[in-house]
């Protein structure tokens, strides 16, 4: 199979582009996936510089990816819910690749109306928005929540999930994006590099960060005594301590195959928007990672050759 490898920590240019990969080792469990597409995520180029090698230390040669769309190609023995040509969603790793393995229960059918090669965008952000607002923020209905980054991947995420929980929602994000951040249907927004704004803001149930850094520490000084802060960046070391009356919980994404599913469904019905800002063929995922770094722009998706050339 063709796939992008990595045989050691480094720059963008370290991902070499191979045309006769080893295939991954299939079980009775294993949904193989002739992927369309994967996508860029940040943890991708955090994983391939080894900046986060300590919580994801690679056995090299290495193919990164999180996200995957595709068709299947075959399904082990035991697999049920899945059949060879089908339009399949997985969130996996190893996706850089045009075979992809999946254990059957983290993949999910893509309903009809959505392209195939922009849906692996999908996964991802969707379950680490979602579980940053549900599980880590514990966001409940009618309370108020500050989503930072908001108008990044995860922070759109973020940002459904917590509207479909009911809560009434504030979009934190740069002063030159307030306006487009009002497009999200939220109940405020705040410019979150405005130091000045954020100590007028006013004390909130919940923070949903994706942003880390400074402004965490910033926005930590403004949940409320009983509050939560979930985030899925990073934060100072010391927040416990300084701030004892706040719970403070990292996100830790994990595959739900359902909920891809219906952030699919919500995309497709246009409930969800995900904006793709580039579209580049496999063999230029080095490009990919140098523009991912840079910032910016929407989501980048990495088309796949045909599995079969």
């Amino acid at each position: 199979m063709k796939a992008v490898v990595l045989y050691e920590y480094g720059g963008p240019e370290k991902l070499t582009y191979e045309e006769a990969f080893p295939e991954p080792q299939v079980s009775g469990d294993t949904v193989l996936i002739a992927a369309a597409a994967a996508s860029v995520n940040p943890i991708d180029w955090k994983v391939r510089s080894g900046m986060r090698q300590k919580d994801f230390p690679l056995s090299f040669p290495a193919i990164l990816g999180r996200d995957v769309s595709g068709v299947v190609r075959s399904v082990g023995a035991n697999v049920k819910h899945f059949k060879p040509g089908e339009r399949v969603l997985a969130l996996s790793n190893a996706t850089y690749a045009t075979l992809v393995a999946v254990n059957d229960s983290d993949v999910t059918h893509l309903p009809d109306g959505l392209d195939l090669a922009d849906a692996a965008a999908i996964p991802l952000i969707s379950v680490t928005g979602d579980q940053l607002v549900r599980l880590a923020a514990k966001v409940q209905k009618e309370q108020v929540v500050l989503v930072t980054g908001a108008l990044g991947s995860v922070g759109r995420a973020a940002v459904h999930s917590a509207k479909k929980l009911g809560a009434q929602v504030i979009a934190g994000v740069r002063g030159k994006e307030l306006a487009e951040a009002r497009s999200l249907g939220v109940a405020d927004v705040l410019a979150i590099d405005d130091d000045q704004a954020i100590e007028a803001f006013r004390p909130v149930d919940v923070v949903a960060d994706t942003v880390g850094g400074g402004v965490a520490a910033k926005l930590l000084a403004k949940v409320k005594p009983g509050g939560s802060f979930g985030y899925s960046a990073t934060i100072p070391e010391d927040a416990a301590a300084q701030y004892p009356a706040v719970k403070i919980t990292r996100v830790q994404a994990k595959p739900d195959p359902s909920k891809v599913r219906e952030f699919a469904d919500d995309l497709r019905d246009g409930k969800f928007v995900l904006p793709i800002g580039r579209r580049l063929p496999l063999h230029h995922a080095a490009e990919a990672h140098a523009l991912g770094e840079k910032g910016g722009g929407g989501k980048i998706i990495l088309l796949a050759p045909d599995a079969r050339d």
